[in-house]
């Protein structure tokens, strides 16, 4: 039996939301010693580049994952989160992201990870994202490791 996974837009700082991004965070510093908040502070709501939607299973929040800007041509993955791992929520965010991207006028996308974060990486490349060079804050960080996916 197939769940159904609705994917719906909503603004990272509601309480409700602040739960499952709480949670992300706490994962990500237990794993990696860094929550990963650092990298999502300039969130604008009111820009239609950014992009923040949950995925909600049974009237529970299940995951997260946003899209930002990094120029007219190029978006930025952002806080990918699926509380169930192995249910395709990540791989339901990423699709309706990636769509939203393609109306938004996006042609890549690209995103960072840690290089510890490995089931990450692997979630990525059997999504068609390739290694990339490390860009903006992440040149020169041999911690992090970068992909990227063309959309046209």
């Amino acid at each position: 039996m197939s769940e159904n996974i609705l994917i719906q837009k909503a603004d990272p700082n509601d309480e409700k939301v602040l739960t499952i991004l709480e949670e992300l965070s706490s994962n990500l510093y237990l794993r990696f010693g860094s929550d990963g908040k650092n990298s999502f502070q300039d969130w604008q709501n009111d820009n239609l580049n950014f992009v923040f939607v949950t995925a909600v299973i049974n009237n529970e929040i299940a995951g997260c994952g946003a899209i930002r800007p990094i120029d007219e041509n190029i978006g930025e993955v952002k806080r990918m989160y699926s509380k169930f791992p192995g249910r395709k929520i990540g791989k339901t965010i990423l699709a309706f992201l990636e769509n939203k991207a393609k109306e938004i006028g996006y042609k890549e996308l690209v995103l960072e990870t840690r290089v510890k974060n490995q089931e990450a990486v692997l979630f990525y490349q059997k999504q068609n994202y390739n290694v990339i060079p490390n860009y903006g804050k992440y040149i020169d960080r041999p911690e992090a490791i970068c992909l990227g996916k063309s959309l046209i």
